[in-house]
C-alpha cells in the first residue's frame, strides 16, 4: 500500500545528484497531470517560451531553423520540436523524464526521442547547429555552468543557446497568481534553493535561483557571449493563469526571462 503524503516546502541546500533524482521522479510522477493541465495551451506544434505565450513564430530568437541539426533540452512531449522539424529542420528532443517522453509518443514522434541528463549529453563534439530550451532544465540543476558547458561541446563554432527560465524577480515574491503575490517576501539575494522533500526529508522536487547577474555570469563561464535577454511582456489575449502567473502579475512583474547567446 503506497502512503500519501504532502511534501514539506523549504529551502535548503541541494546538489546536483540529489537535484537531478528529484527532477526525475517528480516529472515521472506529474507529467500526466501537467499534460492534461497544459497541453492546449503548449498545443502539439508549437513552441512557445513561457507561460506569458510568447511564440517562437513571432520572437524570433532562433532564426532560420531550415537545415539545422537542432537540440531541444527538457523536451516534454516534445511540442516545440515538432513545431521545429515542421520548419525543416532536424531536431532531436531530449528529456530526463521518462513518462514525459511516452507523452511525445502518444502525441506522436515525428523527431528522434533521448532519455537523459542535461549535464552529461550523449552526443559527440559539435553534432548540432543550435541548441533550445523553453523551462526545460536550467532551473533545476544546481550546477548550471556545468550544463552550459555541455552544450556547447555538442555545439559547432557560433551555434546558438536560446533557453528560457522563471524570471529572478520572481523568486522575491510568494508564488500566488492573485494579489497576495505581490508583495515581496523574501529577499532576491538568497540563492538557497526551494526543495519539496518527503517525510524522510528526501527532495522530491528542487528548484534553484541565480540572481540575473549570476546568469549571465553563468552563461560567459559556460563559454557563451550573450546576444539579447528578452522579458516577455504579458499579452492581453491571455487571461489564464498558470501556477504564480497571472494577468495580474504579468502586467506588473517579470516571469520570464529568454538568454540568446552564441557559443564562442
Amino acid at each position: 500500500m503506497i502512503q500519501e503524503y504532502e511534501p514539506e516546502a523549504t529551502r535548503r541546500q541541494a546538489g546536483d545528484e540529489e537535484s537531478s533524482r528529484a527532477s526525475r521522479g517528480w516529472w515521472d510522477r506529474n507529467a500526466d497531470e501537467y499534460q492534461s493541465e497544459h497541453g492546449a495551451f503548449l498545443g502539439d506544434d508549437r513552441f512557445v517560451w513561457g507561460p506569458e505565450g510568447l511564440d517562437e513564430a513571432d520572437a524570433g530568437l532562433l532564426g532560420d531553423v531550415a537545415g539545422l541539426d537542432v537540440l531541444e533540452i527538457g523536451a516534454g512531449a516534445a511540442q516545440c520540436s515538432r513545431w521545429l522539424a515542421a520548419r525543416g529542420a532536424r531536431p532531436v528532443a531530449l528529456d530526463l523524464s521518462h513518462r514525459q517522453l511516452q507523452h511525445a509518443l502518444r502525441i506522436g514522434a515525428d523527431v528522434p526521442l533521448v532519455e537523459a541528463d542535461a549535464a552529461a549529453l550523449p552526443f559527440r563534439d559539435g553534432a548540432f547547429d543550435l541548441a533550445c530550451s523553453a523551462y526545460g532544465a536550467v532551473p533545476f540543476v544546481a550546477d548550471p555552468v556545468r550544463v552550459f558547458r555541455e552544450v556547447r561541446r555538442v555545439l559547432r563554432p557560433g551555434g546558438r543557446w536560446v533557453f528560457s527560465v522563471t524570471h529572478p524577480i520572481r523568486w522575491a515574491f510568494p508564488d500566488e497568481p492573485g494579489p497576495e503575490g505581490l508583495s515581496v517576501a523574501a529577499s532576491y539575494f538568497d540563492r538557497t534553493p526551494y526543495v519539496e522533500q518527503d517525510d524522510e526529508g528526501r527532495a522530491v522536487y528542487v528548484e534553484h535561483h541565480r540572481t540575473l547577474g549570476d546568469r549571465v555570469r553563468d552563461v560567459v563561464a559556460g563559454g557563451f557571449r550573450l546576444v539579447d535577454l528578452v522579458e516577455p511582456e504579458w499579452p492581453s489575449w491571455n487571461t489564464q493563469e498558470w501556477g504564480g502567473w497571472s494577468p495580474l502579475r504579468g502586467n506588473l512583474i517579470p516571469g520570464t526571462a529568454i538568454f540568446v547567446c552564441e557559443r564562442v
